[in-house]
């Protein structure tokens, strides 16, 4: 894999495996979270809908990157480099992108009977949280043009199969769990700090189906709605805090 200069952290799992590598986009290091299902699994994610991919990526790049990748042509040019440079094709990956350093990633695991949830998670809500629908938009969206800010992007694993409504129910589960991780730790409002935050203005998140029992409902009411909440909250608190640990020892 031409410019990749290590590997920080790997995990080995029956149905996939994950790692972080560091490489470089014209001398500036950046980091990359690989999953690999060894074979396409169907997802849904807030930037590719629904989608059958083997890869799921969540990339951190640095401020000094932010100016040039605010160009939605420079941004695919940074995306075909980045998957590159893992021997990823395009079209058989959802990635993810975030001013998070990747290092800062959570995983908590929940298991009942046969059933797996995997929640990779980072975390930075210093700049942009906010209270959805009471905090005013800060941008508006003009041939794909945003600011790049710090963000909380979820990558939600089972190794049950679910319908596609089921996983429309997981990011409506996942969300909730979220927000109830801002609330336990008190994270503000950036703009208006007497509020409580809801999550930030430019979340994402994929959930990833598996091959083994189906599911049809992952509500409130069900047990996977349940692994799925408390795997979400144990992650992106987890993620908030090591993010704060990196920046307060800077």
């Amino acid at each position: 894999m031409a410019g990749l200069t290590k590997i920080s952290q790997a995990w080995s799992f029956r149905d996939f495996e994950a790692k972080i590598f560091h490489h470089t986009f014209r001398g500036i290091t950046i980091k990359t979270l690989m999953v690999d299902f060894s074979r396409e699994r169907l997802t849904l994610s807030s930037r590719r809908g629904f989608k059958k991919v083997r890869f799921v990526c969540n990339n951190f790049n640095p401020p000094e990157l932010w100016d040039f990748l605010h160009n939605p042509e420079n941004m695919e040019v940074y995306l075909g480099e980045v998957l590159s440079q893992l021997n990823i094709p395009r079209d058989n990956c959802v990635t993810l992108f975030t001013g998070v350093d990747m290092d800062d990633v959570a995983l908590a695991i929940e298991r009942f009977e046969d059933f797996i949830v995997y929640a990779y998670v980072t975390a930075g809500v210093d700049s942009n949280a906010m209270r959805v629908g009471v905090d005013e938009a800060g941008s508006i969206e003009r041939d794909g043009k945003f600011e790049r800010l710090k963000t909380i992007n979820t990558i939600l694993i089972t190794n049950a199969s679910l319908t596609e409504g089921a996983m429309v129910q997981s990011i409506m589960i996942a969300t909730e769990a979220k927000t109830i991780a801002l609330q336990d730790l008190d994270v503000r409002s950036s703009y208006n700090p007497a509020l409580q935050a809801t999550g930030t203005g430019t979340d994402n998140i994929v959930v990833v189906s598996g091959e083994g029992s189906k599911i049809s409902y992952t509500g409130g009411h069900s047990k996977m709605g349940e692994m799925i909440a408390k795997a979400v909250i144990k992650a992106t608190k987890e993620a908030i805090i090591k993010h704060r640990l990196r920046k307060a020892y800077k």
